[in-house]
């Protein structure tokens, strides 16, 4: 699944050097970072060109706090793939006015854009990034108060502990518009929302039933995530 999501990338970049890619924090992504870092030390792709995004913060975080979705992606990706800052965007979570951090972030996506591929997860509750049930099919970057499911499944990214209110992200409009929205899931226990939200309802109580309107997007599942799925 990783290979083959890293493929797609590798192919988008070779067509566009200087695309607009949207990475995500999270478990299933890591795979992918890891190839992809691997096929820029082999020569297989530059990324020197590209732009990119991050997905979501918990807001109060930056990269320097352990656990936040930014410190992931430097570690994982940007740093070892020798990002470039100046092509990179990342919320500032920490900002006194997080419209503003929002504001900046759907600026940088008009200047550098469209958006090529956007990575997103599922949660458990079918959120997209940080857009929680409810969340406005038609938003760009926004931040808005977590549910509780999220800051409970959150706390695995953390060593203690930690405090989670509310999340800053991009918007399911950013999704719509991107050319190829890429969804990621791996794993048992993301099953029964997998099912719900490709096979169900498409409503923002399940945010990410959206895919079942993008006639461009992927859906990368492995086995165990896609075994309730019906054919």
């Amino acid at each position: 699944m990783c290979r083959a999501a890293a493929d797609i990338i590798l192919n988008q970049i070779k067509l566009k050097p200087d695309s607009l890619i949207c990475l995500t924090s999270g478990d299933t992504p890591a795979g992918i970072y890891k190839l992809l870092v691997e096929d820029a030390q082999q020569g297989k792709v530059d990324f020197s060109a590209c732009y990119f995004v991050g997905l979501d913060e918990w807001v109060g975080m930056d990269k320097n706090d352990t656990g936040s979705c930014t410190n992931f992606l430097y570690e994982t990706f940007f740093t070892p793939a020798r990002i470039d800052p100046s092509r990179m965007m990342i919320f500032d979570a920490k900002a006194a006015n997080l419209d503003a951090s929002c504001a900046a972030m759907d600026n940088f996506i008009k200047e550098k854009g469209p958006l090529a591929i956007m990575l997103v997860g599922i949660g458990m509750n079918g959120h997209i990034g940080l857009n929680e049930p409810g969340a406005d099919f038609n938003s760009y970057a926004h931040h808005s108060a977590l549910a509780p499911v999220t800051i409970e499944v959150g706390q695995k990214y953390f060593t203690h502990q930690t405090q989670l209110t509310e999340g800053i992200t991009l918007g399911l409009k950013h999704l719509q518009e991107a050319k190829i929205p890429m969804l990621l899931a791996s794993g048992i226990k993301k099953a029964n929302i997998i099912k719900l939200a490709l096979q169900g309802e498409v409503t923002n109580q399940v945010p990410a039933s959206i895919f079942q309107t993008l006639s461009s997007a992927y859906v990368m599942l492995d086995e165990d995530a896609a075994s309730l799925l019906v054919h």
